[in-house]
């Protein structure tokens, strides 16, 4: 059974969130702060955590800071409020996997929730934990990254993105279908692909010896990328 932890301080959000998913069949668990979230997933491991990023005590940056540091493959889903844009950035750059906006429907809410749960079901039982390329050593169990030995700050998304791609070594990979992979969107709700470019954008400034000539992941005009890193760089 899979495990969901809610972290919301909103008593009716709260009470609302835990009968919904019991009733789906989840085994659901809570905490009303920061840091009784933090103590929770010590003791109970959550393939799922729904985080409300306004939080007493220790904000929901902090406990996803957390989470991507000591349970990599644990997935986090944001609750942000309309008029938090930047929160939303700033929560999805620290490690979110997606965000949902309150007030949210509740055939939104599952979908995104059945989309990362079938997608926890997939790293862990087929993806490789680790990865070298060139010069570049990736740890996805750990999230840590080196270039010859020296540490590399890669964002829980960017790993997310490029163990994607790994996979698919070779493979042309369509903005849409990296949207839909990483993030759990549906072609209904899809936001701009140029959320993609972004990132690989900010992969090879930190990846590539020559960003304007990149060869580890190469931009397929008018389709997508493809990780086809050279065996001698």
């Amino acid at each position: 059974m899979n495990k969901i932890l809610i972290v919301e301080d909103e008593e009716a959000i709260r009470e609302g969130l835990v009968d919904l998913l019991q009733i789906e069949g989840y085994e659901v668990q809570f905490a009303v702060d920061g840091e009784a979230a933090i103590k929770a997933l010590q003791q109970w491991r959550a393939h799922l955590v729904i985080l409300d990023l306004m939080l007493p005590k220790s904000s929901g940056f902090e406990v996803c800071k957390q989470i991507r540091k000591h349970w990599p493959e644990t997935f986090v889903l944001m609750l942000t409020a309309k008029n938090e844009e930047m929160s939303k950035i700033a929560g999805l750059e620290m490690g979110a996997d997606d965000y949902v906006t309150k007030p949210f429907s509740v055939s939104e809410l599952m979908a995104r929730i059945k989309s990362m749960l079938r997608r926890v079901g997939q790293d862990r039982n087929a993806l490789q934990e680790s990865i070298s390329f060139c010069d570049i050593q990736l740890d996805f169990k750990r999230y840590e990254a080196t270039r010859s030995g020296a540490p590399l700050d890669l964002s829980a998304k960017e790993f997310q993105i490029l163990r994607y791609l790994s996979q698919r070594k070779g493979e042309v990979v369509t903005r849409e279908d990296l949207l839909q992979s990483i993030s759990g969107y549906s072609p209904d709700n899809m936001p701009t692909t140029r959320t993609v470019d972004n990132h690989i954008v900010k992969l090879r400034q930190k990846l590539e010896i020559d960003v304007q000539n990149p060869l580890i992941i190469r931009s397929v005009r008018g389709v997508g990328y493809k990780f086809d890193p050279p065996d001698n760089a």
